[in-house]
């Protein structure tokens, strides 16, 4: 481990993965559905991006001149890479915290995102991090921070230590980084059939640990063996962002805070006692026994009245991305809910075209149906369970048509040969949305104008055949062209049934 890397992996990349929660535009909702007013997002800044999936595909499909740092070469290298595939205003660095949070040459933020790097820094990051955000970030901005929580980390907080133990002092310098990691969860795995006394007291946690397993090894070397590594509760966590002056605003996705899925009755009524308290957010804590938070924080947060609550919802466009026959009438979280027919049938009626809607058509058109706060709590519900994408204004779609083209070529043509990112950006949404690789080559082939699913198989399965390689069916290796040919059409099929609407309702791909 390097000294430049205070504590945390250098060695090996990490994953590729997206986040949407460090989209600003996505902050909109949950804050507008608390009743906040939100800012303007001209600068935003993401601070340990990791590859920098989730920083390019914002500064491609957004219109905030985006900053980031992230003290791995490999990583800025990589992302600085895309930016350039993709023409996007955002610098990159590969300073340390401290370096970078110095520098002379950065704007006010009205955003900030830090996606799970304050669970694996040291103290002394932490407080140039607070300092940064008590400097840069603008009054009225919103600070987006995850973290592993407690109490939810209690039981397994074992685990982690075990294995970085054995990464520390026991893992050979001989292996590969893969290799020490699944000698360290054989190891750990041995261990704890021999707890018996803490197999008692936490009786699940073998099956935690055969669950991690299961991840990709530069997650695990990740999340699990750094130096640093310190889940807290919620409360230590506000009390270190007191000195940046921001307030808790709500949770970034509105499922988090959707009581009716979170709570029981008795739960429900226990959290009644200490609304409005700052013990709120601690007893959700404990209820849920959260693993992880994904929380909004304001820098001088402000409550909109009621009539400028309901021009700020009214205004809002959203985009219907799920087939209307596919939208599923219910929400699996906490608690299990069934969405009421005669509130979302009319709203999805209307939305079932996947045009772009305003709020307020869409609450003209449903008046005497549905009022102006169910319309806009409706919408706020099907956002979150990713059925509808909120849609920046016309203006900042335009301008992220090109950015967008460019960054889905750059991942449609890497795809071909695998590629590293499986995300597609939306000028819509300024977002992105998971594809899988053979999804993506379909893709790439009704953008190059073919219109059958047939085509579309016969299109992968050469692509396929011109690297050597083949379709896997229930962990076989299908033989010869029929087999796959086969697959891929089954394939082309559900893409066209399932996925292509959602493509062309957030235009991500066009002809």
């Amino acid at each position: 481990m390097s000294t430049w890397s205070h504590g945390y992996v250098s060695d090996i990349g990490y994953t590729y993965g997206y986040y949407p929660e460090l989209n600003p535009l996505r902050a909109l909702v949950p804050m507008l559905q608390e009743g906040f007013a939100v800012p303007t997002i001209k600068n935003a800044c993401e601070l340990g991006f990791g590859q920098g999936v989730s920083l390019n595909a914002h500064a491609a499909a957004g219109t905030a001149r985006w900053y980031g740092t992230d003290f791995n070469p490999a990583h800025a290298a990589f992302a600085r890479d895309v930016a350039q595939q993709c023409g996007s205003q955002v610098l990159i660095a590969d300073d340390d915290f401290a370096t970078f949070c110095n520098r002379d040459d950065l704007p006010e933020f009205e955003f900030i995102g830090l996606h799970g790097i304050w669970s694996w820094i040291s103290d002394e990051n932490r407080r140039v991090i607070v300092d940064f955000v008590r400097r840069k970030l603008a009054v009225g901005g919103i600070l987006y921070i995850s973290y592993n929580t407690l109490p939810g980390w209690s039981a397994h907080a074992p685990i982690r230590h075990l294995l970085a133990m054995h990464d520390n002092h026991i893992a050979s310098a001989a292996n590969s980084r893969a290799q020490n990691v699944k000698t360290a969860l054989d190891f750990g795995s041995r261990v704890l059939e021999h707890s018996p006394g803490l197999k008692n007291n936490t009786p699940h946690i073998l099956n935690r640990l055969n669950e991690i397993a299961k991840h990709d090894t530069s997650y695990l070397i990740h999340e699990y063996m750094n130096y640093h590594w310190h889940p807290m509760y919620y409360a230590d966590l506000e009390q270190w962002l007191e000195p940046a002056k921001v307030g808790f605003a709500c949770s970034a996705s509105y499922l988090d805070d959707f009581n009716m899925c979170l709570f029981n009755p008795e739960q429900q009524k226990l959290m009644d006692e200490v609304a409005g308290t700052p013990l709120a957010q601690t007893v959700k804590d404990f209820i849920l026994n959260k693993q992880f938070r994904r929380d909004l924080w304001v820098k001088g947060a402000r409550k909109l009245n009621h009539t400028q609550l309901a021009q700020q919802r009214g205004k809002q466009r959203f985009v219907l991305t799920t087939p209307r026959d596919k939208v599923e009438m219910g929400i699996n979280n906490y608690i299990s809910i069934n969405l009421m027919p005669e509130v979302f049938d009319p709203l999805l009626d209307i939305l079932k075209d996947h045009q772009v809607h305003r709020v307020s058509d869409l609450c003209a058109a449903l008046q005497g149906t549905l009022n102006e706060t169910q319309v806009f709590s409706s919408l706020a519900l099907l956002h979150a369970k990713n059925d509808v994408a909120l849609v920046q204004d016309e203006a900042a779609v335009e301008s992220a048509r090109a950015r967008c083209r460019a960054f889905n070529r750059y991942v449609m043509e890497s795809a071909r040969y695998n590629g590293e990112i499986y995300y597609l950006t939306s000028p819509l949404s300024g977002g992105a949305m998971h594809m899988g690789r053979i999804e993506l080559l379909f893709a790439a082939a009704y953008q190059q104008g073919l219109q059958q699913p047939v085509q579309w198989a016969e299109s992968v399965w050469r692509i396929l055949q011109s690297y050597g390689q083949a379709m896997v069916k229930d962990g076989e290796t299908l033989q010869g062209e029929e087999a796959n040919l086969a697959e891929l059409n089954r394939l082309a099929e559900e893409f066209a049934a399932n996925r292509l609407t959602t493509l062309q309702a957030l235009h991500m791909i066009e002809q």
